[in-house]
């Protein structure tokens, strides 16, 4: 039977406050096998992660990429991977003015509740933390793990077999988000109830043989991503990058964004632009185009005509470029256009193994540094 417990009579909580000490002191007799669920907000006011700053300025500093922007709401990518709404900022249960930040490490921070309970309370317990995140296609919010230690993150049950016979295939199930979502039904938001317990549940680790799976196991790979940018917010990540790492290109990602373009809406002529891929800039093209063609850029893009074009032609080119342009932003694939000068060496277009066709510029592209 599965039983959660909300414990009640923790005090409002400050910076080097001892949260396994409080737990102990304030729950029921904890168990072997109990999960203590903790929500960020009590761990963030331990760890000093309470600022008395401008809102706007502590997003900022926790994203590391935008994914979507209506108005003064922004959905960003945060230092530890997660999507969600203002990176985590939390405006809630502090002093008016003031700000909460996630952890810096929420892993670590579940590890050292779970390792006092043990020294304080002799026994075997998981801890997950705890944030409020919204959902694509729902609405609403519900809670969900942001670190956890002492217990796997997944039931994992591909290639197990349903009573119809039928094997499973694609169902990983997410335990520790479940186990979150289950302990703010007794936690809620306004109680003043930070710390839960589920009881009955088989899912916490041995205390000396605990798998340190962390939460970057959660967070889906970019590679992975369907919608790793808002719809409505694709042309505002069409930038250009003008600085790339090291490390090429994955080409199906340069194919991929090649055909969806193709597949896009567009104007008559499209089928007259031809797009040259060069895996490597050639080296003889550097010094020929070092004012204009990035350094750092590790491929190329020639976007050409077969025959010198018509306005029509121009048109219709500029089109297919732009539709290239963003689905190489779609695909996290850096990109720079660059203007060709009036006087184009002719020997330029054989350099790029276009033969006579007509050149209409360049895409450098490559991984953004």
């Amino acid at each position: 039977m599965l039983e959660i417990l909300a414990v009640e009579g923790i005090p409002e909580v400050a910076e080097g406050d001892d949260l396994a000490r409080l737990i102990v002191e304030h729950a029921p007799v904890l168990l072997d096998g109990d999960v203590l669920v903790v929500t960020s907000k009590v761990v963030s006011k331990s760890e000093g992660q309470r600022f008395d700053i401008d809102r706007e300025a502590a997003i900022d500093s926790e994203t590391v990429r935008v994914v979507a922007r209506r108005g003064d709401t922004r959905i960003v990518q945060t230092r530890h991977g997660f999507v969600m709404a203002a990176a985590g900022v939390d405006a809630s249960n502090v002093t008016k003015g003031e700000v909460l930040l996630l952890p810096v490490d929420p892993d670590a921070s579940a590890r050292r509740i779970r390792d006092g309970v043990r020294s304080l309370a002799g026994v075997n317990v998981g801890v997950v933390i705890s944030d409020t995140f919204g959902r694509p296609w729902r609405v609403g919010v519900t809670d969900v793990a942001v670190g956890f230690a002492g217990l796997e993150a997944f039931d994992d049950l591909r290639g197990t077999v349903d009573p119809y016979g039928n094997e499973l295939q694609v169902t990983l199930t997410c335990t520790v988000d479940e186990i979150a979502s289950a302990a703010d039904l007794v936690k809620g938001k306004l109680n003043g109830l930070p710390v839960a317990i589920l009881r009955g549940l088989s899912v916490v680790n041995d205390a000396e043989t605990a798998a340190q799976q962390g939460i970057s196991a959660l967070v889906r790979p970019i590679e992975e991503d369907m919608f790793s940018l808002g719809t409505r917010d694709v042309l505002r990540a069409r930038v250009d990058t003008v600085q790339f790492a090291a490390e090429p290109v994955d080409p199906e990602r340069i194919t991929r964004a090649l055909q969806a373009a193709a597949l896009a809406a567009r104007p008559a002529g499209w089928d007259a632009v031809r797009f040259a891929v060069l895996p490597e800039v050639p080296e003889r093209l550097r010094p020929e185009m070092h004012a204009e063609l990035p350094a750092t850029a590790t491929s190329l893009i020639a976007p050409y005509l077969s025959a010198p074009p018509t306005t029509h032609d121009l048109l219709a080119a500029g089109a297919a470029i732009e539709n290239v342009l963003v689905a190489l932003a779609v695909e996290q694939v850096g990109s720079y256009w660059v203007w060709l000068p009036a006087d184009v060496p002719p020997e330029l277009a054989g350099t790029l193994g276009i033969g006579g066709g007509y050149l209409l510029g360049l895409i450098a592209i490559g991984r953004p540094a």
